[in-house]
């Protein structure tokens, strides 16, 4: 039976910080628009900032539907599944932000991931909780956490910062989405810190 929560705190908090990886949902406006569904790990790169506020960090890699989606209508759902331990799904139906290398806020923000930033950091996404809820997860299978992938660190790790932006440079759907909606905006901004 489902449960909803009126904060992040405690347990939920705990079961959030725990997990390696989670899930964003975002889409368009447009009915006919493409559905966004991305996994998201490497640990420390989420943060509970309050108890109606996560953020995770963006990185380069792949294209930025998330960015664009949140960006044109704020809708984004976080879910996180126990593949391990009691059962348990939660999701986070939000509105998100982007936040930008160019932000006033970016300094700040970014100084709560510590060592899990990089320099392919592009965003910070911003989510506030509109609706926090869990559910049992009975049926989400048991599965073993062998580890950090350390393939995406270490390919970006050796790009300067002026390297990692022209990669987003020469990449389709950075700078604008699939369905055409502004996404990173391009040039990227560079890193001041």
């Amino acid at each position: 039976m489902g449960k909803l929560h009126d904060r992040i705190d405690g347990r939920l908090r705990r079961f959030i910080e725990a997990q390696p990886v989670f899930f964003t949902a975002t889409a368009p406006l447009a009915g006919d628009g493409h559905i966004n569904l991305s996994p998201k790990g490497r640990s420390g790169t989420l943060v509970v900032l309050d108890e109606h506020t996560v953020a995770y960090l963006d990185f380069g890699g792949s294209g930025a539907e998330t960015i664009a989606h949140v960006r044109e209508n704020g809708r984004i759902t976080l879910v996180w599944c126990a593949f391990s331990g009691p059962p348990n799904i939660v999701r986070i139906h939000g509105e998100g932000e982007a936040v930008f290398r160019d932000d006033p806020r970016w300094p700040e923000l970014i100084a709560r991931f510590g060592e899990a930033d990089g320099p392919a950091a592009r965003a910070v996404i911003v989510v506030r909780a509109k609706r926090i809820a869990d559910v049992c997860g009975y049926a989400v299978p048991l599965m073993e956490y062998q580890g950090e992938r350390t393939l995406h660190a270490e390919y970006f790790g050796r790009k300067s910062d002026e390297e990692f932006a022209a990669y987003c440079e020469k990449k389709d759907h950075i700078g604008t989405s699939i369905d055409g909606l502004p996404a990173l905006p391009l040039p990227l901004p560079p890193r001041t810190v």
